[in-house]
């Protein structure tokens, strides 16, 4: 069926439709209680105003604040020139559209509109008018908002996706192990790096969420957590890519394949990764202190393993400033 194969998670859906439909019932309670003429909007402003995340509400409102502010004033301005006719809303909306265009308002444009739609079906922009219709904005947006105070952090959720991350890329360490010294890799697929950009994708989504919503003390540290993935993704395709092209197997070829087994096993989160460089180091010297090679073949294969040394030690880099980094920001804020 067409939903089990999206795979739709149905609770985190209908808890959003039930808070959007009850926020917007509450606003237009509101407004008809307060007496306001089409209380009706102030429904619609409210569920324009609900974005996914606390940040993302909060900029809405005030990009849209700003922007009903220019539209009062365009308004004003067209109905008293060419009156209350559909002339002057046109060239009203010719203007508002285009000022919202070049603000990166573009969201406004619709829900602005409406309300100065209003002034055309009453033609008149009398006090009370604009009272009304800046009550039922200031009751539309400020319902979204709180609809959306209750938004917290998953940290939860991201360190889960995040283990999910993690035991992609151990798993495409442990193959890359296990093919490096086969001779035939024809068997060999790269099937393993979908499944980690989804995974990447996923906590990205995650962390971006998070972020976005803490609106004082923010911390990026997750976004820092996937960029880094995101980094030695692309080594590891780099080396995946190496270790397809090796036709010939030289003895060093074990060599680098139990030291990718071992960043394997160690490669745990919070692991400074020193002592796995510092393998990584001794296995290059000793390399260099090795027999020249015999035969273009194997002279290419060990280019090639040397190549690959020189990736992986990109790699172990990126995941020990990161650790460092982060060991820092906590010593600071210690201190602080």
């Amino acid at each position: 069926m067409f939903w089990k194969r999206k795979q739709i998670n149905w609770k985190p859906q209908i808890t959003a439709s039930l808070k959007i439909a009850a926020a917007a019932v509450i606003s237009i309670g509101l407004a008809g209680e307060l007496g306001l003429k089409y209380s009706a909007t102030a429904g619609i402003i409210t569920v324009l105003s609900i974005r996914n995340t606390k940040r993302e509400t909060l900029k809405s409102a005030v990009n849209r604040g700003l922007a009903f502010l220019c539209a009062l004033a365009l308004s004003a301005v067209c109905f008293a020139l060419l009156d209350y006719t559909l002339w002057a809303f046109a060239v009203y909306l010719l203007l508002f559209a285009f000022l919202c265009l070049c603000l990166g308002w573009g969201e406004a444009i619709a829900m602005d509109s409406v309300l100065i739609t209003h002034f055309l079906g009453e033609r008149s922009m009398a006090p009370a008018m604009l009272c009304n219709e800046v009550l039922l904005f200031v009751i539309g947006a400020a319902m979204g908002i709180l609809v959306n105070l209750h938004l917290h952090r998953k940290e939860g959720e991201f360190a889960r996706l995040a283990d999910e991350v993690d035991g992609q890329i151990k798993g495409i360490l442990h193959r890359m192990s296990l093919w490096l010294p086969k001779e035939d890799k024809s068997a060999y697929d790269g099937d393993c790096f979908e499944k980690l950009e989804k995974a990447l994708e996923k906590a990205k989504l995650c962390a971006a969420s998070n972020y976005n919503n803490a609106l004082f003390d923010r911390d990026s540290s997750e976004l820092d957590y996937i960029r880094m993935r995101e980094q030695q993704s692309v080594l590891l395709k780099e080396i995946y890519a190496n270790i397809k092209a090796i036709a010939y197997l030289p003895k060093q070829a074990r060599q680098v394949a139990e030291l990718i087994g071992e960043i394997e096993r160690d490669y745990h989160k919070e692991n400074t990764v020193e002592g796995l460089i510092d393998s990584l180091d001794e296995l290059l010297l000793e390399m260099k202190g090795q027999k020249l090679p015999e035969s273009r073949e194997e002279f290419e294969a060990r280019a090639i393993l040397f190549y690959i040394l020189m990736q992986l030690k990109n790699l172990l880099e990126l995941k020990r400033e990161f650790v460092l980094n982060k060991i820092n920001d906590a010593q600071k804020n210690a201190q602080e």
